[in-house]
């Protein structure tokens, strides 16, 4: 077939493209014959290019001793120093040899296919707050050539894929490597006696502080292929560096760790990286993430991150799965032209017990050993377009079926049914015994507390109670909302069922993982009906904090104005639910004749206007109580010599009260009267 073709062409068109073919390898021959009798002083103007721009960009001294060709495409250093203006030594090394590929070159590609190194070392040092490495940090000056260019996430991370790949050799024989961190209050050592990567086999040992700890580092290295592979182990003990604890109070070790990077792409303009990790005894503990170790014996992940011209995502096939229990988490982050989050969990249907059993030791110590069956599904999606705080979109929940609680594990959360004893804490400390039970002189049943002072409760905190199920995404879109108003964390979305059980099983613990643990009790709860909704009302107002070492409806009511709950009118009912977010500045708002400061009043009309409107208390046109507020007179404080100044800035209150306002409206509308006002 190709001798018939090439019958048909003229011999007059093969004998030219003969002599152009030849003239082409005449030329790449010369121009190859004058490169290579060229190269060394190629290699000396390149290298004092570098030396020159590391200078001029981040003040970086390169000094090397010899630099030449030991090779046809292999370069040779000796003596390699990297040393910042007036700082610590940086980088040094004894020797090495770079081999790189020949055909990428002509395409402007450096890609290394072996490399030798060996006595070298890498120092980052931190004395009070200069370092050797702040030039990191730094930014260059900006190229004016580049201004109105449009930056394309989706490229810009494909080049620094491609940067870092082509720098990994598929041959290579390391010996004597040493990186180590020294600052004011952390030293760390590591030493890596020798490396050998074999036709892309990667093998290893490294040590920690000497001997303090070995590790071995196994792998597979296809950088061609994008396709990496490494798996770090430890002999005797976990895998853990003390630095990191030492530093951060993070403490993070595993018996075996792998990560792999499986595929790299690049699929109609969006960029595609696939890839996993895997651990064993892993072991994570962290003051804002857990106060002890969660332990997991055995945790995989497989992503699939999106990165496209203007946003980084996570794809839906993603997935993490630990012992039995599987969850898809997905996002995405743009930047142009709004700033939007998105961010969601799938967890497929799963039988309850296997659910339950997965859960790391230590991550909810209060449900460990619980005995349930049934299935259950969850899923959570959150969208807010950071530009439009008010764009808050969220739904969550959890889907149960023939779900049931055979017996309780280590808490029986069906406690709160019966008597109990309930100790709030402080700082880490127990501040008493309050035996929540008829017992007790001041627990007051709920029929017994005052109507207004239960309806000025449940307007303030948590207005749908008596019938949601534990949650209200609108409560909570709302606090997303108002926090990115505020930029800083102003509001939650706790409900009065999630503040119970965090009061009666969880303390104050501000920590991550007491949070989920905090929503899982309270589902259990409220789903399975566990406990009434008035036997939840009646003792979170008889255990929660009403002021200093106040605790309960009873002992409050008597210690602020020496009353039976029962007795208790609207204006003091609305003054004590505004004390429960800050139950500790209880006696601040009041003045030394007992009268509340004037600020107060606009919150009174707040409050009290919306339990009018619910039909909760006649209208009111003035005050809804507030010039009846009188505190005991025991607690008053002294009457000032001068004219009092209150100490709360005016500006600070009316911003809270604006905040607290807008919370509500959002919450339950705003007042006709108001509307006509504005």
């Amino acid at each position: 077939m190709i001798k018939e073709y090439l019958k048909k062409i003229h011999p007059k068109h093969i004998k030219i493209a003969l002599i152009v073919l030849g003239t082409i390898l005449v030329v790449l021959a010369i121009a190859l014959g004058v490169i290579y009798n060229k190269r060394e002083s190629l290699l000396q103007q390149a290298l004092q290019q570098i030396k020159k721009q590391a200078q001029t960009d981040y003040d970086l001294y390169v000094k090397i001793d010899k630099a030449y060709f030991s090779g046809f495409s292999t370069v040779t250093f000796e003596g390699f120093r990297v040393v910042p203006n007036q700082r610590e030594q940086l980088l040094g090394v004894d020797y090495l040899d770079v081999t790189v590929k020949l055909w990428p070159l002509l395409s402007g590609d450096v890609k290394v296919s072996a490399l030798n190194l060996h006595d070298a070392s890498l120092s980052f040092v931190k004395k009070d707050s200069l370092s050797n490495y702040d030039f990191l940090f730094k930014q260059k000056k900006a190229d004016t050539t580049q201004r109105g260019t449009k930056m394309n996430l989706a490229e810009l991370a494909n080049k620094l894929i491609n940067s870092v790949l082509y720098k990994i050799p598929e041959n290579m024989k390391l010996a004597n490597f040493e990186a180590s961190y020294v600052d004011d209050s952390a030293k760390q050592i590591i030493t890596v006696p020798k490396a050998i990567i074999d036709d892309g086999d990667l093998s290893s040992t490294v040590k920690i502080n000497g001997n303090e700890a070995v590790w071995h580092v196994l792998g597979r290295v296809r950088p061609s292929k994008k396709q990496l592979y490494f798996k770090v182990y430890a002999e005797g003990k976990a895998v853990e560096l003390p630095v990191i604890k030492k530093k951060y109070g993070l403490t993070l070790k595993f018996d075996t760790l792998e990560t792999d990077l499986r595929k790299v792409t690049m699929n109609g303009g969006e960029l595609q990286i696939s890839g996993g990790w895997a651990a064993k005894n892993l072991v994570v503990q962290h003051w804002r993430i857990a106060e002890q170790e969660i332990v997991i014996p055995q945790g995989h992940i497989d992503a699939k991150v999106l990165v496209g011209e203007n946003y980084i995502g996570l794809d839906r096939s993603s997935e993490v799965k630990i012992k039995k229990l599987s969850a898809h988490p997905f996002g995405k982050i743009t930047f142009k032209p709004h700033r939007t989050v998105e961010l969601g969990v799938e967890m497929p249907e799963i039988d309850a017990q296997d659910m339950f059993d997965s859960f790391p030791h230590g991550m909810f110590d209060n449900l460990e050993g619980i005995r349930v069956s049934g299935k259950l599904k969850y899923h959570l999606d959150l969208f807010v377009d950071l530009d439009n705080p008010d764009s808050v979109r969220l739904a969550a929940g959890m889907d149960k079926k023939g779900f049931r609680i055979n017996s309780w594990g280590k808490t029986n959360l069906a406690k709160i049914n019966t008597p109990f004893t309930y100790i709030p804490y402080e700082d880490g400390k127990a501040m008493r015994s309050i035996d929540v039970s008829p017992n007790n002189p001041n627990f007051t049943p709920l029929n017994e507390i005052s109507p207004n002072l239960r309806n000025a409760v449940l307007t303030t905190e948590d207005p749908s109670f008596f019938s949601h199920k534990g949650f209200v995404i609108d409560a909570f879109k709302m606090s997303i909302t108002a926090n990115l108003k505020a930029k800083a964390f102003k509001r939650g979305g706790s409900t009065i069922s999630m503040q119970l059980v965090k009061n009666v099983f969880l303390g104050r613990e501000k920590t991550l993982v007491r949070k989920i643990e905090e929503i899982l009790m309270v589902w259990l709860i409220e789903n399975n009906q566990i406990v009434s909704k008035n036997r939840m009302f009646e003792v979170y107002l008889n255990i929660i904090e009403w002021g200093r070492n106040v605790y309960g409806i009873g002992e409050a009511s008597r210690f602020y104005f020496g009353k039976h709950p029962s007795q208790l009118n609207v204006g003091e009912s609305i003054y004590l639910a505004s004390i429960i977010p800050k139950p500790k500045t209880g006696l601040y708002p009041f003045q030394y004749d007992g009268h509340l400061k004037p600020y107060l009043g606009g919150y009174f009309r707040l409050i009290g206007g919306i339990m009018a409107r619910r039909g909760l208390v006649p209208r009111d046109s003035s005050s809804y109580g507030f010039y009846n507020v009188t505190l005991r007179e025991a607690l008053r404080p002294a009457r000032p010599d001068t004219l009092q100044v209150d100490t709360v800035k005016p500006d600070i209150l009316e911003e809270e009260l604006k905040e607290a306002k807008s919370f509500f409206e959002r919450l339950f509308g705003k007042d006709k009267k108001d509307e006509q006002q504005d």
